[in-house]
């Protein structure tokens, strides 16, 4: 069993032994959708694997937030929030700007892309290498930008 996984399910066992049952009821969604994967896919889930969960969820609950905030729904985005701040702690810690950008550069030199168009080259390895460091789409936009000579 993977590493992130035992610790999920520590954390779930504080939870209920604290009796914490907003916190316990995101990590049992959390660990429901590990296991849905590993049922649906036939295999046990590693760390990469699981961060990837843990990163859509997270994904999924700030589309939510905008959609809720949107409607004048501020109860369902707090609720959405709170699920936000129980997730955040498993994923590892997010790359600064100036980290992020030297992530890049060397990818683009390691592969030895240079013209705007490599971006579809580029973007697969920065995908793997910046899992769950980064946002993807910021990500994205600061590739473009360092392809382009900006």
């Amino acid at each position: 069993m993977s590493q992130l996984k035992t610790r999920i399910q520590d954390d779930m066992k504080a939870a209920m032994r604290a009796k914490d049952s907003a916190r316990l009821g995101t990590i049992r969604m959390l660990l429901a959708a590990v296991k849905q994967r590993e049922v649906d896919e036939r295999i046990e889930l590693d760390d990469a694997a699981v961060l990837a969960v843990i990163e859509r969820m997270i994904k999924q609950r700030r589309d939510a937030i905008t959609q809720f905030e949107a409607g004048g729904r501020a109860d369902l985005a707090a609720a959405e929030t709170a699920e936000i701040a129980v997730l955040e702690p498993y994923m590892p810690a997010r790359l600064g700007g100036e980290e992020l950008n030297a992530e890049i550069r060397g990818a683009i030199a390691e592969l030895g892309l240079g013209a705007p168009q490599d971006l579809g080259k580029l973007m697969p390895v920065l995908k793997t290498r910046l899992a769950g460091r980064a946002d993807m789409s910021q990500v994205s936009a600061r590739a473009k930008a360092l392809l382009s000579g900006s």
